[in-house]
């Protein structure tokens, strides 16, 4: 579960956020996430759920089974969502 860890490490730091914040916002104490980030202790099924809803991933990627990521677009127009799709395939023509 080496993934989970740096996966929830990694998104964490990446909003900025603290343990604090994250532990506020799923329910837990910080402690409880500094358990998960340094792989003390494993999150229930329901936590990977929570974890994954709250950082706006699926449990997959969390868990190390599917390296894709993905952008919420909901509550944007079509024009919006376009403007996106084109600058990923933008970014994606360039590797």
């Amino acid at each position: 579960m080496a993934y989970l860890a740096a996966r929830l490490k990694n998104l964490r730091t990446q909003k900025g956020l603290t343990q604090t914040q994250v532990a506020h916002a799923i329910g837990v104490t910080r402690s409880v996430i500094s358990l998960y980030e340094n792989e003390m202790r494993q999150p229930s099924p329901d936590m990977i759920i929570a974890l994954a809803r709250f950082y706006g991933v699926t449990t997959d990627y969390l868990l190390g089974v599917d390296e894709r990521r993905f952008v919420d677009v909901s509550g944007l127009n079509t024009k919006e969502v376009a403007a996106i799709l084109n600058m990923i395939d933008l970014l994606l023509s360039k590797k």
